[in-house]
């Protein structure tokens, strides 16, 4: 059986401290998950082989016995052994023996946003065992009937992620709205989802579902009048040929009542004038909100008379006289 150097895999030192280690595994991780990586068809086991190394370094006792496990392992190799001959017998792990931490569905959030863990190598589970275990999963679309099954079954339900996709418009974005979800018993509970949210925000029920967490995944349906960038919305309003040249007023909606902009003389269609606090407000801090970005659209008149395409000429050769 070969042996694993966590450390060589997470490319710290023995010394390394939990904070350093923490640091090194979250960067490797990001970097090497399936999701990030399709092009590359051994990214999964990357993604497994650093998962593994960070789940016996993180354990202060696993890493104490995988310490003294590759002293002895570097003393045997110095003297010659072959790999295939070493004794494992100390350090086997009787099967069922131990439970290994499972990261909680924060961490997993936190660091990937999804995608799976698992597959421990037979150096793993010969070190520490694992039929006993849990393994750490993930599960995005995950709901509360499987989560009642893994109780009943005895699994361990910590890893799993509840999440409902809720379809919000742009305007209940805006304000902040409330959803009813429908929990098992046809119980009813109703949920706020704050203002600032975007597509693909995810909002943090604690304890919803028989004290497990539900995330609600949020989709912000697309809006007839406006474009989301960021905290910023962009619209487009139509001018007249007149007020384009000689200036005036145009009503812009917003998604709340109608404002008013003034539109210098002699505007070009496509100007783009900013209208400040006038966006979407940020998710953490809903008194700080972005801007709404008003691009002039000039619109000709139609149907002109004759004497009005008399007067257009007049202009045009006065323009090239």
């Amino acid at each position: 059986m070969e042996y694993k150097d966590y450390y060589k895999v997470l490319g710290v030192p023995k010394t390394v401290s939990e904070a350093d280690l923490k640091k090194a595994y979250r960067k490797l991780a990001r970097e090497w998950h399936p999701d990030m990586n399709k092009d590359k068809p051994h990214a999964e086991e990357k993604f497994k082989e650093i998962n593994e190394a960070y789940q016996v370094l993180s354990d202060k006792d696993k890493r104490a016995k995988y310490d003294q496990f590759g002293s002895s392992w570097q003393q045997y190799q110095q003297r010659g052994g072959r790999p295939e001959d070493f004794d494992y017998g100390p350090w086997r792990q009787p099967a069922g023996g131990s439970t290994y931490r499972t990261m909680t569905p924060e961490e997993m959030n936190d660091l990937f946003g999804g995608g799976g863990l698992g597959g421990f190598s037979d150096f793993f589970e010969t070190l520490f065992g694992g039929m006993g275990g849990t393994r750490a999963s993930y599960n995005s679309r995950a709901n509360p009937r499987q989560t009642q099954q893994s109780r009943q079954t005895g699994r361990n339900p910590i890893a799993q992620v509840i999440e409902h996709e809720v379809e919000i418009s742009l305007s209940e974005a805006l304000t902040g709205t409330h959803r009813q979800l429908g929990m098992e018993g046809g119980v009813m509970r109703d949920v706020t989802i704050p203002a600032g949210v975007d597509n693909g925000s995810r909002v943090r029920l604690r304890g919803f579902a028989n004290g497990q967490d539900v995330y609600l995944r949020i989709k912000v349906k697309p809006d007839p009048k406006f474009e989301r960038d960021g905290n910023n919305l962009k619209t487009t309003v139509p001018v007249d040929l007149y007020t384009a040249l000689l200036g005036g007023d145009v009503s812009v909606p917003t998604l709340g009542k109608n404002l008013v902009l003034s539109i210098p003389p002699q505007t070009d269609s496509g100007k783009t004038f900013r209208l400040r606090g006038q966006g979407m407000p940020h998710l953490k801090d809903p008194s700080d909100r972005g801007d709404l970005l008003v691009t002039v659209q000039i619109h000709l008149p139609h149907k002109m008379t004759p004497a009005e395409l008399d007067k257009v000429r007049e202009l045009k050769n006065m323009r090239h006289a």
